[in-house]
């Protein structure tokens, strides 16, 4: 039965890295649409892959603990 949480609790984690990537995409291209010059697209994307490697961090260190306590 443990096994099974851990299951499901590791695929809930998974599924918010994935809200996250998304959140980061939007987040990257509408500051990319109102980017006055190219400085400020290339921090909008500096900004997006920051947001999407957090997440994957936050991901990761979950998944760890998750496995350590079962």
């Amino acid at each position: 039965m443990d096994r099974v949480k851990t299951s499901c609790l590791s695929m809930a984690v998974t599924f918010h890295e994935g809200l996250s990537y998304v959140k980061a995409f939007f987040v990257g291209q509408t500051k990319r649409l109102t980017a006055k010059n190219e400085q400020e697209a290339t921090e909008a994307h500096l900004t997006e892959t920051k947001m999407q490697v957090e997440a994957t961090d936050e991901a990761e260190n979950a998944k760890k603990r998750l496995h350590q306590s079962s």
